[in-house]
């Protein structure tokens, strides 16, 4: 896809919020999309941001394949402590033995799946 490296270059500085890495990796995506491609980029990630905060804020609950694969990152960066995490049901025996078996697959997929998305 053409300007897919200045696309999740752009939405990686947005969503760290460091001002200087948005301002450079938006003057990046002008030059690879123009002014319009960056606007439209710009309201693609503030909708996503948007739908992620809603789906938050009402509770919506991990799916349980996402709630295993991301297991570890969630207890890593200790998400359980935020209210919305009450509305993911906890990890039983039967999940957690899955997480097991196909943790080590998750984590081996996970470069790939980032290539994939950001191939040109």
């Amino acid at each position: 896809m053409a300007a897919s490296a200045e696309l999740v270059a752009f939405t990686d500085a947005i969503l760290k919020g460091d001002d200087a890495a948005r301002a450079e990796q938006r003057d990046r995506l002008v030059a690879a999309v123009g002014a319009e491609g960056a606007v439209d980029a710009a309201a693609v990630v503030a909708n996503f941001e948007m739908m992620n905060r809603i789906a938050d804020s009402t509770g919506i609950p991990l799916d349980t394949v996402i709630s295993i694969a991301s297991q570890d990152l969630q207890e890593e960066m200790d998400l359980n402590r935020f209210a919305s995490a009450a509305h993911t049901p906890k990890s039983g025996t039967g999940k957690r033995l899955v997480k097991k078996a196909l943790g080590p697959l998750f984590r081996a997929a996970t470069p790939y799946v980032g290539k994939l998305i950001s191939r040109d």
